[in-house]
């Protein structure tokens, strides 16, 4: 199961008429998406649900907590100016998360 499933970890929002997710980019070494990770979990997402025994921990991947950290800050901040960029390690996703790949 996908971080991202919206009966586990409660993220999919609606923006106007239509989902959308903020996630790692699969080209990002680890180590750049570890520090977007660490920033983002700094910067306003709230990052408790993908700590250890927290139900949106599984998958242990730096993709996966970086992409559920990256949403989390989007969600929460799109409508204060908050973006999807993290130095380039994400993007706007309109295809929910959780239908595709662990």
């Amino acid at each position: 199961m996908f971080a991202f499933d919206n009966y586990v970890c409660g993220l999919a929002v609606l923006d106007g008429q239509f989902e959308e997710w903020c996630v790692a980019d699969e080209q990002t070494p680890a180590g750049e998406l570890q520090r977007a990770l660490d920033w983002a979990c700094g910067n306003g997402a709230d990052c408790r649900k993908i700590q250890v025994n927290q139900p949106c921990y599984l998958p242990n991947t730096v993709k996966h907590h970086a992409s559920f950290a990256f949403n989390s800050y989007y969600q929460r901040l799109k409508h204060k100016g908050g973006t999807c960029y993290f130095n380039s390690a994400a993007l706007v996703t309109a295809l929910n998360p959780s239908t595709y790949g662990n």
